[in-house]
């Protein structure tokens, strides 16, 4: 199993929090590569939701993870 930014961006819009069986779900009916399908395959499953992406992949990078002050946006 492997992440990448691009991998997980797929799963950016989904309904978190969400089960393993839910986030399958939603990346086939999204139209998610097979590698993003694979890899929610490849997860354990406690029964518990992911309450979002960080879950799924602990280094998704977050808003912390860029340098610029929003403020200025």
């Amino acid at each position: 199993m492997y992440w990448t930014l691009e991998l997980a961006s797929y799963l950016d819009d989904a309904p978190w929090p969400a089960t393993k069986d839910e986030l399958i779900d939603y990346a086939i009916r999204s139209g998610s590569p097979l590698e993003v399908i694979e890899n929610l395959q490849e997860m354990e499953d406690d029964g518990e939701p992911f309450e979002s992406i960080e879950e799924v992949w602990p280094d998704y990078p977050t808003n912390d993870d860029y340098f610029y002050n929003e403020d200025e946006l």
